[in-house]
């Protein structure tokens, strides 16, 4: 698959089938994701690769109940790391950290397309809540909890504004 079409058939999923990954394609999945731009090249972000179910019960419910993340086999949560970034001092921890986690994620949502599953990116939690579950350390920012998995069905596209109304030339 190219990458156009990768791009144009993302969509968020929020139903898997009770189909086992391999660990191989989810670590080959988050090489990839490691490839991803970064900040001054710090590499700023971690990743948990979370398949217990109780713990993904756990992530659910710190995520306003979202329960396709407990139907997902695996959940992968992306991670700022503080340390790494900081070098760049509060503008790494503020913002760098986030935009290497995010670069991450989006390589995260690709490479599952390609691979023929499903992920939906899930900002939307307790970040307190996350990483007392995740047992993280004080200098670790979980920024995403991502399910993967094969999709129960195909989604329905979304729309999109015109992209005439979003870009801009020169100033505003």
């Amino acid at each position: 698959m190219d990458i156009k079409s990768a791009i144009s058939s993302r969509h968020s999923i929020r139903g898997y089938l009770d189909k086992k990954l391999s660990n191989d394609l989810v670590f080959e999945i988050i090489k990839f994701a490691h490839l991803a731009p970064s900040a001054g090249n710090m590499q700023a972000r971690d990743f948990i690769i979370v398949e217990d179910i109780e713990i993904r019960k756990e992530l659910s419910k710190a995520a306003l109940d979202q329960e396709f993340i407990i139907e997902a086999p695996v959940s992968i949560v992306v991670c700022a790391n503080l340390d790494r970034i900081s070098p760049y001092g509060t503008r790494g921890r503020e913002l760098y950290c986030l935009q290497d986690a995010a670069a991450a994620v989006e390589h995260i949502l690709l490479m599952a397309i390609e691979n023929g599953l499903g992920t939906c990116w899930v900002g939307a939690f307790n970040e307190k809540e996350v990483s007392k579950i995740l047992q993280l350390p004080s200098h670790i920012r979980p920024v995403a909890i991502i399910p993967i998995g094969y999709p129960k069905e195909k989604p329905i596209p979304t729309s999109r504004i015109d992209i005439k109304e979003l870009i801009h030339y020169n100033k505003w």
